[in-house]
C-alpha cells in the first residue's frame, strides 16, 4: 500500500532495447582502426565519414570523442580526427601492461574457480581460435576480449573487467 501520495510502482517491463547510431558509427569506426581501413597518421573528417557511414556528421563526431577518451585518434581542431599511430614500444608496454592485470587473475581463479566455469568457456575459446585463423583481425580482436571479459567476470569485480577491456581496445 502507498502513502503520502506516492503512486504505486509500475509493474516490471523487459528492459527496453535502444538501437544507437553512435553505438553503430563506434563499432564500425572500431573495426575500421582494427582492421587498418582507417590509416595511422591520416586525419578523417566527421562529414566525410558521415557520408561513407550513411548518417550526418553529428554521431560520427561523437564516435569519435569517444575514441580520442580512448586514445585511438587526436582530435585536430577545424579537421577532424588524426588515427594514432602506435609504435613497437607502445604496443609492447600495453601488452605487459594487460599481462600485470590479468596473469595475476588468471592464477587466483586458476585455484579457486570450478571445473564447471572453466567448461562453459570453451566456445569462445574455440571461437577465438577461429577468429584466429580467419585472417580477419576484427573479427580476432573481438572473440578475444570477449573471452578475457568472460574469464575476468569470473574474479566478480567489475572494475577489474573494464579497466582491462580499456587496455584491450588500446
Amino acid at each position: 500500500e502507498h502513502t503520502h501520495g506516492e503512486l504505486p510502482a509500475p509493474p516490471a517491463r523487459a528492459p527496453v532495447r535502444r538501437s544507437s547510431v553512435r553505438g553503430q558509427i563506434l563499432d564500425a569506426l572500431r573495426t575500421a582502426l582494427v582492421t587498418g581501413e582507417l590509416r595511422p597518421g591520416e586525419v578523417y573528417s566527421a562529414p566525410v565519414l558521415g557520408e561513407r557511414f550513411g548518417v550526418s556528421a553529428t554521431p560520427v563526431r561523437e564516435a569519435m570523442q569517444q575514441l580520442a577518451l580512448e586514445g585511438a585518434v587526436d582530435v585536430v581542431p577545424n579537421r577532424g580526427f588524426r588515427v594514432v599511430e602506435r609504435g613497437d614500444r607502445e604496443l609492447a608496454e600495453l601488452a605487459e601492461v594487460r599481462a600485470l592485470i590479468e596473469a595475476p587473475v588468471w592464477l587466483r581463479l586458476a585455484r579457486t574457480v570450478p571445473a564447471g566455469h572453466w567448461a562453459r568457456l570453451r566456445p569462445l575459446a574455440e571461437a577465438t581460435v577461429r577468429a584466429a585463423s580467419s585472417g580477419c583481425p576484427a573479427t580476432y580482436a573481438e572473440a578475444d576480449r570477449a573471452f578475457h571479459r568472460a574469464v575476468l567476470a569470473l574474479a566478480g569485480n567489475e572494475q577489474l573487467v573494464r579497466i582491462a577491456g580499456d587496455v584491450h581496445r588500446r
